[in-house]
């Protein structure tokens, strides 16, 4: 595989076209330290110089070692080229002609040997490979010195190419190239000659005797010269008119009509990124695109790079195109298209054609006049060329369909915030959506922009400031802005900033290009007002996302219409669909949309309403899949607009919640927040029977503690114990017997202060669980036995039923196993007939155990059989763990110590999963243990 090196930009290692990592910046250093002289040895005291400059690390030696052993490793895979220590110094041995340096002096050498046609393709193709500044990123004072002197080389080489396009004829292509290169270099005779003849031969003498004038002028103020002889004698020749300054007659078969005007090579590329990282994946993509257009079959290639503004779409595309330019020897052409630009309207795509064909080189006199002939003249010029068009910050298809060229060979690159999907409808269109920058990618930004040292020095600064941009490339580049252009400025005190104040506030910049609001806030007033609404709306949903129906019902539009409504959003990259019909919008996107609704509070206070209805009547409704002989609770009338899921059944409801169970926990803390007290704690109760089904206790008692405090401002008793039991339940299963008492001891007294015999039973049930674990058995049994006397006493059968399974759970413990067998099978009766599922598998969980105590182990086995199957069924993670370490111990006494095995292991395996009580990991390690 060919190996290339890239000098000419970002110092980069390409092999068979894929590019290889060769580490971090110093070591990419040590590489091209050694690149500039490939063959030849250089001494290692000239490396460090040359990597380090005067600020050499304390181990030189062997940091400089380490670095070349890295090299070498990551160059293994290209046998051709080897760093080597020879007698001199430290030499790479590789074809000189594979580093883009030495590649392009060797091109500019032979087109200045050459002439004609041949010498301006040789000319054209070296000042192809430049990708941007030589060594970018580098600020070393070796690098600086050789970048300015490659610059020099640069310049030459492109006014080596311009006297070849003006002696083939190309003065009218070159004008605005020439006028653009003079005011960057306004003293530099040879460029000045050049733009004189471009003028005169364009017609236009006396503005070329004008720049004559200013260089003068210029001169003899800054250097106190005169122009050269040469120079000097180019101005007496366009004051006399001198016919050998004409332009070359051009052949007959190029002047017969408009469409055959001779186009000129466009360099319009903007300057790449200084800082570029990552995107690998991105590049791959643009790279395969590419790739198809030598297809046998090609078509125009015209890829679509979208994404939210300040992700680094025009970053990503100026990057790829400079280094892959020389695909592209017929030059590249570039335009803001202005269609999310904070002021200002979109580029009309006249103008931008127009703009074109100056850059092509064609004459003024020979336009037409009509916009469709002008489009056509540029598809014409176009064609049978390799020419890269750049669109970047398209508005929508329209305004990108009159700019394509219209036959294969050339490529079209778009940045857009929308996806532009009108375009497929007659292109072979490639969609890349660039999302944010992972954690370790947008640290590494922050590393290049600021110095790795720095970085290293506040790391948990760092981290912060990474997770306050959400990844996002323009904010991180605003906050290194802020920290390189004060010197007193810490990472620490900028993660406190933003940690204090509006994040948006800290991440502005007051210039409509850089500042993260005003970007933001391009997208959301292109929106219509419908989208706009739904925009500030889904603000309000609680949770990262939101599935289509609870959208439908924030928005009550519905799901079909809200659907719409985030598919529009989504294709302006203000929303993302990161599964099918779940949407998730950008925290600074949230930051942003939250701004954007401060002056809506009515809007905001209805929507809000809206999915909190959603979300407790859909929970409601899934929890009596669940737990169908629970007590109900009764809710308040739904708003207008809500349509809750339509759940209907068991594994339909356990599906539901896994799916919600974040946005639920949220939404129990936003109702609160907002002052929905009944929400709240209504939430809180419709959520629990999945909780602690798998194990989620510090989820479950995170919402009952805001649950709470909303039943206690509302005054309500029963919501109070509720919360209590669930979170003594929690101090139970963390082993905190203590806290679980005194929260149980709470909702006694509220019971019984308010009269309310069903709650006192309820937590009299949860304080034998209580006893239980503390290894009191007689209080347990005394707190259970008076459950039983009010659930009999109040007529609930469920109620009855579960209390006379913890009854038997004393006995068992008791060993009184007999009588434990005939309290089960009292309880089993009535879940039996009551089709309590739920109770059954609890029930069968204490009779198969008093059986195991008895000896009767095939019975025992049928007993936790029958439980598994049960919770499986069920969704109950905690008891499915539980049954499979009972039946362990069953198939264990029965001697089948393999399956005992499997059992105890599967058990561990769902213990893992959760959030339980370490000691019954500990006792489950021990059964396992016990087989050896």
């Amino acid at each position: 595989m060919a190996v290339e090196f890239g000098l000419l930009g970002v110092i980069e290692v390409r092999l068979g076209g894929r590019t290889v990592d060769v580490g971090h910046m110093r070591q990419r250093c040590v590489l091209a330290a050694l690149l500039v002289d490939v063959g030849r040895a250089v001494p290692a005291d000239t490396l460090v110089d040359r990597v380090w400059g005067d600020r050499p690390p304390r181990r030189t030696k062997d940091t400089l070692y380490g670095y070349l052993s890295r090299l070498r490793q990551a160059l293994r895979p290209a046998p051709e080229v080897t760093v080597a220590r020879r007698p001199g110094g430290y030499v790479l041995d590789a074809d000189p002609l594979s580093v883009d340096l030495h590649l392009f002096r060797d091109l500019v050498r032979r087109a200045r040997t050459a002439g004609g046609t041949e010498a301006e393709a040789l000319t054209r193709r070296a000042l192809g490979l430049w990708r941007g500044e030589p060594f970018a990123t580098v600020d070393v004072p070796w690098f600086d010195d050789q970048r300015q002197a490659l610059l020099r080389e640069r310049l030459a080489a492109e006014l080596d190419h311009i006297d070849l396009r003006l002696a083939a004829g190309d003065h009218g292509g070159l004008l605005s190239e020439l006028a653009v290169k003079a005011r960057e270099h306004p003293l530099d005779e040879r460029l000045a000659g050049q733009l004189m003849l471009a003028l005169y031969r364009a017609g236009r003498p006396s503005e070329a005797l004008a720049h004559y004038q200013e260089l003068r002028h210029r001169l003899a103020e800054e250097l106190g010269a005169d122009p050269g002889p040469r120079l000097l004698a180019l101005h007496q020749r366009v004051l006399a008119n001198d016919p050998a300054l004409s332009p070359p007659e051009p052949a007959p078969s190029e002047s017969a009509r408009p469409a055959e005007v001779r186009p000129t090579t466009p360099r319009q590329l903007l300057a790449p990124p200084p800082y570029f990282v990552g995107r690998d994946a991105e590049l791959a993509v643009l790279d395969k695109a590419l790739a198809a257009q030598a297809g046998p079959r090609a078509t125009l290639p015209v890829t679509v790079v979208c994404g939210i503004g300040g992700v680094g779409k025009t970053s990503l595309a100026l990057h790829w195109a400079h280094r892959r330019q020389h695909h592209f020897p017929d030059g590249q052409l570039f335009v803001d298209l202005h269609g999310f630009t904070p002021s200002g309207e979109p580029a009309d795509p006249r103008v931008v054609i127009r703009g074109f064909l100056d850059a092509l080189g064609v004459e003024p006199g020979r336009i037409p006049a009509a916009f469709d002939a002008q489009a056509a003249l540029y598809r014409s010029l176009l064609a049978g060329r390799r020419v890269l068009v750049v669109l970047d910050n398209a508005r929508d298809s329209a305004q990108v369909l009159p700019l394509l060229p219209g036959t294969p060979g050339c490529a079209v690159l778009v940045t857009s915030r929308d996806q532009l999907t009108g375009l497929t409808a007659a292109h072979q269109v490639t969609h890349l959506t660039v999302d944010a920058f992972d954690p370790a990618t947008a640290r590494e930004l922050l590393a290049g922009r600021l110095g790795a040292e720095r970085v290293a020095a506040e790391p948990e600064a760092a981290a912060e400031l990474v997770g306050q941009c959400a990844g996002l490339p323009l904010a991180l580049s605003v906050l290194a802005g802020r920290v390189t252009t004060n010197p007193v400025a810490t990472l620490t005190a900028l993660s406190e900033e933003l940690r204090d104040s509006s994040r948006l506030d800290a991440l502005s910049t007051g210039e409509d290009a850089t500042d993260v609001r005003t970007v933001l806030a391009a997208s959301y007033r292109a929106l219509d007002a419908g989208t706009a609404r739904v925009f500030r709306q889904l603000v309000q949903a609680p949770g990262s996302d939101i599935g289509v129906s609870a959208a439908g019902s924030l928005t009550g539009l519905g799901p079909a219409r809200a659907l719409r409504a985030l598919h529009r959003l989504r294709t302006r990259h203000l929303l993302q669909e990161h599964a099918p019909g779940r949407f998730a919008g950008h925290d600074l996107l949230r930051a942003y949309a939250l701004e954007a609704a401060a002056g809506e509070e009515t809007e905001a206070r209805a929507a809000r309403l809206r999915v909190l209805d959603h979300y407790l009547r859909s929970a409601w409704s899934a929890d009596r899949l669940l737990l169908p002989h629970r007590d109900p609770i009764r809710l308040p009338p739904a708003a207008d607009g809500v349509r809750p899921e339509e759940i209907t059944t068991h594994d339909g409801a356990m599906a539901w919640f896994a799916r919600e169970q974040q946005a639920l926990v949220a939404a129990v803390h936003l109702a609160a927040r907002h002052g929905h007290d009944t929400h709240a704690w209504q939430l809180a109760w419709a959520v629990t029977t999945f909780l602690t089904r798998r194990g989620r206790w510090s989820d479950a008692a995170a919402v009952h503690a805001t649950a709470l405090r909303a039943a206690t401002r509302l005054g309500d008793p029963v919501a109070r114990g509720e919360s209590y039991r669930v979170l003594a339940l929690e101090r139970v299963e963390a082993g905190d017997h203590a806290s679980a008492r005194h929260r149980l001891d709470q909702a006694l007294a509220l019971a019984e202060g308010s009269g309310h015999a069903l709650s006192e039973a309820h937590t009299r049930l949860t304080l034998g669980w209580l006893y239980e674990h503390m290894g009191d058995r007689a209080a347990a049994l005394r707190q259970d036995e008076l459950a039983v006397g009010l659930f009999t006493r109040l007529g609930h059968r469920t109620g009855l039923a579960r209390a006379l399974n913890a009854v038997a759970w004393d006995h068992v413990q008791a060993g009184d196993h007999r009588q434990a067998v005939a309290r089960c099978e009292q309880a089993l009766a009535l879940q039996d007939e009551l089709g309590d599922l739920r109770g059954q598998s609890d029930t069968l969980d204490t009779l198969g155990y008093a059986y195991q105590q008895l000896g009767e182990h095939a019975q025992a086995l049928l007993c936790h059989e029958r439980c598994l199957e049960l919770n499986r069924a069920l969704g109950h993670r905690f008891n499915e763990a539980e049954a499979l370490v009972h039946l362990g111990e069953a198939h264990q006494a029965l001697g089948d110590r393999e399956t005992a095995r499997r059992c105890y292991e599967q058990a561990l395996d769902v213990f893992r999963d959760m959030e339980v009580n370490p000691a019954r990991v500990a006792q489950t390690r021990a059964l396992l243990d016990t087989l050896g």
